[in-house]
C-alpha cells in the first residue's frame, strides 16, 4: 500500500508548495487541517482594524426656563493599517454602547470604550468613550472629557466644552459664544463648534466610504440668534430647536457619533423626555482574501467579502482567532 505520499518505508512530509507521491484521502485531509498541503492559504500576518467607541450623549432638559444644553462628544476612533497578528492567538474584541440620554438638569452620560485586546497589543487599541454633555444647572454645565469631548451646556457664555483624547478625537465647543446655545461635541475630524458637532472621519475599510464618530449639536435658544446646532458627520445627533416638544436626536448605532442636546424647560412641553442618546461604536477588522478565514470568532460578526479583502464587522463583545 501507499502512505505518506510513498510506497511503505518511506514517509515524506507535504508543504505548502509542493506534495510529490502518491497521497491517501486521509493524509490529505490531516495535511490541510495543519496547513501543509500546496496552495493551503495560511493565516495573515498583519490586518488593518477600525475602533470607534460609543458616543456621549447630549445634556438633558435644563432647569432655568430657557437655556440650552450641549452636544454629546463622539466616540474616540482609531485606525491602522499594520497590525500584526499571530497565528492561533485569540483576540478580544470590545465594540462600547452609546451614552444614554438623560433627564432633566443632567449632564450626559459618556459613551463607552471600544477595544482590541490580546497578544503583544495591550491597550494600543482602546478606545475611549465620548465625553457626555453639559446641561443649563448649577455646577452641571460642563462638557465631560471623552474620545471626543462634550460640548459646554448654556447659560450665558464661557461654560466650557469637555477635551478630546489627543489621536482620538477633539475638544467640545463651550457653550454660548455669542448667545445661549449649548457647544457642539467634539468630533474626530474637528472640534465642535458653536452649536455644531464636530465632523468625523471617513474610512472604506467596510468596502465603502463612511464617516464616523461626529459629535452631537448643542440645542438652540429663542431668545439669542442661537440655531439649534446639527450633528457632525459620521452620525451625530441634532440638538433640539427651542419650540414645543423638541428634543436632541439620537446619534446614529454603530457609527459611535454623540446624542444631541435637549432645549430649556420652557420648551419641551408638559413631559421632559430624555436627551439624545450616543451612537454605539463598531470595531471592523480587514485582510486580504490571499490569507485564510479566521479559524474561530464568537459575538456573531458580520463576515463579507469585499474587493478582494475579508471583512469582519464586531457591534457587540466576542472574539477572532487568526
Amino acid at each position: 500500500m501507499r502512505k505518506n505520499g510513498s510506497i511503505i518505508g518511506s514517509n515524506r512530509v507535504p508543504s505548502i508548495t509542493g506534495a510529490v507521491g502518491v497521497w491517501d484521502i486521509s493524509d490529505v485531509y490531516i495535511s490541510e487541517d495543519v496547513n501543509s498541503w500546496p496552495g493551503q492559504l495560511v493565516p495573515p500576518p498583519s490586518i488593518a482594524a477600525l475602533v470607534v467607541a460609543g458616543g456621549g450623549a447630549g445634556g438633558g432638559t435644563g432647569t432655568g426656563g430657557n437655556d440650552a444644553a450641549g452636544g454629546g462628544g463622539a466616540g474616540g476612533l482609531l485606525y491602522n493599517s499594520n497590525i500584526s497578528v499571530v497565528a492561533g492567538t485569540t483576540y478580544t474584541i470590545t465594540a462600547g454602547g452609546g451614552g444614554a440620554g438623560v433627564g432633566q438638569g443632567t449632564v450626559g452620560n459618556s459613551g463607552n470604550n471600544s477595544a482590541i485586546t490580546g497578544g503583544s497589543l495591550g491597550t494600543s487599541l482602546s478606545a475611549i468613550g465620548g465625553g457626555g454633555a453639559g446641561a443649563e444647572t448649577s455646577g452641571n454645565r460642563s462638557g465631560a472629557v471623552g474620545g471626543s469631548g462634550g460640548g459646554g451646556g448654556g447659560y450665558a457664555s464661557g461654560n466650557v466644552g469637555g477635551s478630546g483624547i489627543t489621536g482620538q478625537g477633539n475638544n467640545g465647543a463651550n457653550a454660548g459664544a455669542a448667545s445661549y446655545g449649548g457647544g457642539g461635541g467634539g468630533g474626530a475630524g474637528a472640534a465642535g463648534s458653536g452649536e455644531t458637532g464636530g465632523v468625523g472621519l471617513a474610512y472604506s475599510i467596510s468596502g465603502s466610504s463612511t464617516y464616523y464618530a461626529g459629535g452631537g449639536g448643542g440645542a438652540g435658544d429663542q431668545r439669542s440668534t442661537s440655531s439649534p446646532g446639527s450633528g457632525g458627520n459620521g452620525g451625530g445627533g441634532n440638538g433640539a430647536t427651542a419650540t414645543s416638544n423638541s428634543y436632541g436626536q439620537n446619534g446614529t448605532a454603530y457609527t459611535g457619533g454623540g446624542g444631541g442636546g435637549n432645549a430649556g424647560i420652557n420648551w419641551v412641553g408638559s413631559t421632559i423626555q430624555n436627551s439624545g442618546q450616543g451612537g454605539s461604536g463598531i470595531v471592523i477588522i480587514s485582510y486580504s482574501t490571499a490569507y485564510k478565514a479566521a479559524s474561530a470568532t464568537t459575538g456573531s460578526p458580520t463576515v463579507t467579502t469585499v474587493s478582494g479583502n475579508r471583512i469582519y464587522t464586531f457591534t457587540g463583545t466576542g472574539s477572532i482567532t487568526f
